[in-house]
C-alpha cells in the first residue's frame, strides 16, 4: 500500500495583491472625469481605472503624482472625435511608493484582460508621441487614434492670450509655440530661423485648431507642409503623403485626404 506524504503547493503573492487591488477598486464609486474631481485628489502615487460608458477601459499607475497623470487622459480624451468626456469616469487607489516594484497596474491588467475589459491598454490609448518613425505607418483599425482621431475643431481658447490688444501681427516661430502649447493632441514640427521673420496675423479669439493651422500654413515657405494623422499633427519641410493622414495643409491650400 502506497501512501501520499508529499505535494507540491505554490504561493502566488502577486495574484493575491492583483486579487486585493481589484476588489478594493471595486468597492469605490466611479466619478465623473472632469478637471473638479481630478484636482480633489492629493498629489500621490497610486493607480486608476477610466470607464467609459461604465466599461472598464484601461488600468494605469501615477509614480509621484496621480491628479496629474489623470489630467494627462483628461486632455486627450478633450481633443478627440466619437467620444466625450461625459462618458467618463474614474476610480483611484493611493499606494504606497515601494508597492511600484510590483508593478501594480500590470496586476490590475492581468486581473481584468481574462474579462475582455481594458481594452484601451492594448490599442495605443496611453502611448505619448510615437516617434518620427511611425509617421509612415498605417494606424490599424482597432487603434484608439483610428477609433477617436484628433479634433481639428478643438477651440483654442487660450492661445495668445497675453498679447497686446495694440498688435495685429504675431511671429510665426511663437505662434507654432502657443499652438503646440495649447493644443491636447501632439504637434510635432521642425523649427527654423527664417519663422521669426514671418509675421502673421493674429487669430481671432476663440479659432479652432483647424482655423489656426490653415493660418500657419498660409505663411509656411514653400515645400512646408502641416499633416493632420489620426493622432497627432506634424510639420516638415518636404511635402509628401503618409498612409493614415487624414488632411494636409499648405500655403497653396487644404487637402483632406480621408475625403477622397
Amino acid at each position: 500500500m502506497s501512501l501520499e506524504n508529499n505535494a507540491e503547493f505554490k504561493l502566488s503573492i502577486t495574484k493575491a495583491l492583483g486579487d486585493q487591488l481589484a476588489a478594493a477598486l471595486k468597492k469605490l464609486t466611479p466619478a465623473p472625469l472632469t478637471m473638479e474631481n481630478i484636482r480633489s485628489l492629493r498629489s500621490l502615487p497610486g493607480v486608476y481605472q477610466l470607464y467609459k460608458d461604465k466599461d472598464l477601459v484601461y488600468v494605469g499607475k501615477a509614480d509621484r503624482n496621480l491628479p496629474q497623470r489623470i489630467e494627462k487622459h483628461f486632455r486627450k480624451i478633450s481633443g478627440r472625435t466619437n467620444i466625450s468626456l461625459n462618458q467618463m469616469t474614474f476610480t483611484c487607489l493611493y499606494v504606497d511608493e515601494d508597492f511600484g516594484a510590483v508593478a501594480p497596474e500590470r496586476l490590475l491588467i492581468n486581473e481584468h484582460r481574462g474579462q475582455g475589459q481594458v481594452p484601451w491598454n492594448y490599442n495605443g490609448f496611453g502611448n505619448n508621441d510615437p516617434g518620427k518613425r511611425r509617421d509612415t505607418t498605417e494606424v490599424d483599425e482597432s487603434h484608439f487614434d483610428h477609433e477617436h482621431p484628433i479634433d481639428l475643431e478643438y477651440k483654442l481658447t487660450e492661445l495668445l492670450t497675453q498679447r497686446s490688444s495694440a498688435d495685429e501681427t504675431v511671429r510665426l516661430s511663437l505662434l507654432l509655440q502657443e499652438t503646440k502649447m495649447h493644443l491636447p493632441y501632439v504637434f510635432r514640427y521642425q523649427a527654423s530661423n527664417e519663422f521669426d521673420d514671418i509675421a502673421v496675423e493674429l487669430p481671432s479669439a476663440n479659432v479652432t485648431a483647424d482655423q489656426v493651422l490653415k493660418t500657419i500654413a498660409a505663411r509656411l515657405p514653400d515645400k512646408w507642409q502641416i499633416t493632420a494623422l489620426p493622432g497627432y499633427l506634424i510639420m516638415y519641410p518636404k511635402a509628401e503623403e503618409y498612409p493614415s493622414a487624414r488632411r494636409y495643409y499648405r500655403n497653396t491650400g487644404v487637402v483632406d485626404v480621408w475625403q477622397q
